[in-house]
């Protein structure tokens, strides 16, 4: 996936996962209160508290912190009551940018996001104007690690697969993503699980439907811009549609 990916794998390049480890723990355990509170606290029959179990699984949350998140989201213990809430922008050379985020307060959250792009010349974009530039889909991610690439693409022609690409996931691990229609996520996840593929995560995603090529200058202030988005606490996900060469990477993560 243009953008989302290479990101992923230039954090992962500058050691900068270990540093992320609260972070990763903080986002989830908002996704699992989030949909808790919408669904339910049974995953069986919540869909959306599963997808957030399985993430909270892939970055290896404490099970007591999962169950907590849980019963907090449910109301059977006090807990803060989170919204979702998503701001467009454009970046440094005309890249849309998505950012997905989980607050307790608009109030705050929406002039911090504002903050970062005025300190870097830039503005948040009136809603729909970077989106259009987007797909929502579902997304599984198969770990690359003893997964053969002929067999899962074999498999994923008996469900409705959009497409399936190489891919890295957020701590920079290869994957293959696996892409289908929102309503088919669940159908595609379990049956690539019947066929015993190894599901690290999936979920839904933003998948760019054009992408611009930044180099040079635009893309030192795209990878920090984004880097600064990503710190800020209440930010769960940054989606953004820009395209680098290999050699562009290499740079950016040696920088």
């Amino acid at each position: 996936m243009a953008g989302h990916s290479k990101w992923a794998n230039i954090k992962h390049r500058k050691g900068a996962q270990d540093a992320k480890r609260g972070k990763a723990f903080s986002k989830v355990v908002k996704d699992i209160m989030v949909a808790s509170r919408i669904g339910g606290p049974d995953p069986d029959a919540n869909p959306r508290l599963r997808m957030a179990i399985a993430k909270a699984k892939s970055v290896s949350l404490p099970r007591e912190n999962l169950e907590r998140a849980i019963q907090k989201g449910a109301g059977l213990l006090e807990g803060v009551a989170y919204e979702e809430v998503m701001y467009e922008a454009y970046g440094p050379g005309g890249v849309a940018i998505l950012i997905e985020c989980l607050t307790d307060n608009r109030n705050r959250t929406a002039p911090e996001i504002r903050n970062i792009f005025s300190k870097r010349g830039l503005a948040l974009a009136a809603s729909g104007a970077a989106a259009h530039s987007f797909n929502r889909l579902g997304h599984v991610l198969v770990g690359a690690e003893g997964t053969d690439e002929e067999e899962l693409t074999l498999a994923a022609l008996e469900f409705p697969v959009d497409d399936l690409n190489a891919s890295n996931d957020d701590q920079g691990d290869e994957v293959f993503e696996v892409l289908s229609a929102v309503g088919d996520l669940e159908q595609v996840r379990s049956g690539l699980e019947s066929h015993g593929f190894q599901v690290k995560e999936y979920g839904i995603t933003w998948i760019p439907t054009l992408t611009v090529a930044i180099e040079g200058r635009d893309a030192d202030q795209l990878m920090t811009l984004l880097s600064a988005i990503e710190d800020n606490d209440d930010v769960q996900n940054v989606y953004a549609n820009y395209e680098l060469s290999e050699q562009e990477m290499e740079r950016l993560a040696g920088a």
